[in-house]
């Protein structure tokens, strides 16, 4: 059995957004539920240099829309970084995905033979597609996912293993 490029990095990025939007939401009800500033869960962060959880969602967002453009050459859309509300962040996620699952799979699955070269000032590190898929895209997509999962259990939300894997299929 062989995997697309689109299967590992679509079909990753959807899932692991679609768990993101579930830990949005018990965080969400979280803060209704006991009465704290929605806000405070939004601005949390692990360490003080480290990104807030609104950062968080905003590079898993990032990292799943422009891994999505570099594989497969289609424009991701642009997004200002600017959300403060769980809405706002559920919106973002909703967005991200809507791209993901209208990237056509040939085009993605074409990033295989790509050469993607990214930008980090003077560092200029070239790819070809699975290693940059399975290299930087997914560790850096799965980290912060973990990241965000992490804030909301360390500021008291009931999230756990099982809502960070998501459904078992």
């Amino acid at each position: 059995m062989s995997i697309s490029m689109h299967q590992a990095s679509a079909g990753a990025f959807v899932r692991g957004l679609k768990v993101l939007s579930h830990l949005l939401e018990k965080g969400a009800a979280h803060a209704a539920e006991t009465g704290i500033d929605p806000s405070e869960l939004i601005e949390a962060r692990l360490a003080p240099d480290m990104l807030a959880l609104a950062a968080q969602v905003q590079r898993v967002s990032d990292t799943a829309k422009l891994s999505g453009e570099r594989l497969s050459g289609v424009a991701a859309p642009k997004m200002e970084d600017n959300e403060t509300t769980f809405p706002q962040l559920q919106a973002r996620i909703a967005k991200t995905i809507a791209y993901l699952e209208g990237l056509p799979k040939a085009e993605v699955d074409a990033g295989e033979d790509r050469t993607i070269v990214m930008n980090f000032g003077t560092a200029k590190p070239e790819f070809s597609g699975p290693d940059y898929l399975f290299g930087f895209a997914l560790p850096n997509f799965y980290f912060h996912l973990v990241t965000a999962h992490d804030i909301l259990r360390h500021k008291g939300v009931a999230v756990g293993k099982r809502d960070y894997l998501g459904p078992i299929a």
